[in-house]
């Protein structure tokens, strides 16, 4: 009877060893793609009303090539800049540009008089070290103010909303705001819209720069 209750306890011991998972370490999570730049630049959805969505936005090398046929000069300009942005560590830009005429589709971002237009452009690095420097030096010409720099409509760091790498300049011809935001960089440009229609574009931008 001893023996048999001791061959009992090594079965009930045995079985539960069997029935004992190992455990087994959990999959770390894996991280987010990040957006690409086609998406994160404005959508014709979010446009404006009144507001069309000009030829050759998309692919930065889009919106140059439909710009020589209109001005070459500003396209050389265009060229360099973006070029000093993929020195920098920039893979991959793209730009989203809307106006309400057609003559606003082909100058110089921020540049017209009367024009309701609005410009975004979005440019992707590496890291976020590349990132910050390119957007610490200038962006497609637009050079953020040195700390402490004090102008009518002019801002810089967290007081903007869009964190402490950004800057922006709000008048009521043109408004402007560029920051960066993990592996992006972004530039925002509208000319003669309003306070609520700038803040409504820079939300919509930042909040797909992942």
């Amino acid at each position: 009877m001893g023996r048999f209750a001791a061959i009992l306890a090594l079965i009930t011991l045995l079985v539960a060893c069997q029935n004992t998972a190992t455990p087994v370490a959990a999959p770390s999570p894996s991280p987010s793609p990040h957006s690409t730049v086609a998406a994160a630049v404005l959508q014709p959805d979010e446009a404006p009303a009144g507001l069309t969505r000009c030829p050759g936005s998309g692919p930065i090398a889009g919106y140059l090539l439909n710009l020589q046929g209109f001005d070459p000069s500003l396209t050389s300009q265009m060229t360099v800049r973006w070029q000093k942005l993929q020195a920098q560590g920039a893979i991959d830009a793209a730009i989203s540009v809307f106006a309400a005429d057609p003559s606003a589709c082909t100058v110089e971002l921020g540049v017209t008089s009367t024009i309701k237009a609005t410009a975004s452009f979005v440019a992707v690095f590496a890291d976020e070290g590349q990132a910050e420097r390119a957007w610490g030096s200038s962006v497609l010409g637009f050079v953020p103010p040195a700390p402490g720099q004090v102008a009518p409509g002019l801002v810089r760091g967290t007081g903007t909303g869009l964190g402490l790498s950004a800057w922006t300049y709000d008048r009521p011809q043109v408004r402007l705001a560029c920051w960066r935001r993990s592996v992006f960089v972004s530039l925002v440009v509208l000319s003669n819209l309003d306070l609520a229609t700038f803040k409504s574009m820079t939300a919509a931008i930042d909040a797909r720069l992942n």
